[in-house]
C-alpha cells in the first residue's frame, strides 16, 4: 500500500497521487511543480482594501505526507518557491547556499 500522498494545489483544483516512499514523492513534487510552473505568472491582485504583489501569492503549491511526514513547496506568482514543513503551521524552511527550494525540503525532511 502507498504510504506517501502527493498533493499539488492549482487554481482551486487538487490532483493527488500516492507513493510507496517519501525519495518517491519528493521526486514526483518537484517534477510536477517544474512541469506547471512556467504557466503560473500571476499579477498584482486587490484583495478586499490591499494589494497584493505576485510574490505574495500562491500560485501552485504541492504538499508530501506521510507517516511523521508533512511538507510542501510553494511557487508564488514570480515564480519563486518556498518550502515548508507543517500542515496547519507552517514553517518556512531557509535555504542554505545553492540549494533549490526542492533540496531545502529534502534536508528539512532528513532525505
Amino acid at each position: 500500500m502507498a504510504a506517501y500522498k502527493l498533493t499539488v494545489r492549482r487554481r482551486g483544483e487538487a490532483a493527488r497521487e500516492r507513493f510507496a516512499s517519501l525519495p518517491e514523492a519528493l521526486t514526483a513534487l518537484e517534477a510536477r511543480l517544474d512541469e506547471l510552473a512556467p504557466g503560473e505568472r500571476l499579477g498584482r491582485a486587490r484583495v478586499l482594501s490591499r494589494e497584493l504583489e505576485p510574490v505574495e501569492q500562491v500560485a501552485l503549491r504541492g504538499e508530501v505526507a506521510g507517516p511523521g511526514v508533512r511538507g510542501g513547496v510553494d511557487v508564488r506568482g514570480d515564480g519563486s518557491a518556498e518550502a515548508f514543513t507543517g500542515r496547519w503551521r507552517r514553517v518556512l524552511v531557509e535555504r542554505e547556499a545553492g540549494e533549490t527550494a526542492y533540496d531545502a525540503l529534502r534536508r528539512a525532511l532528513g532525505q
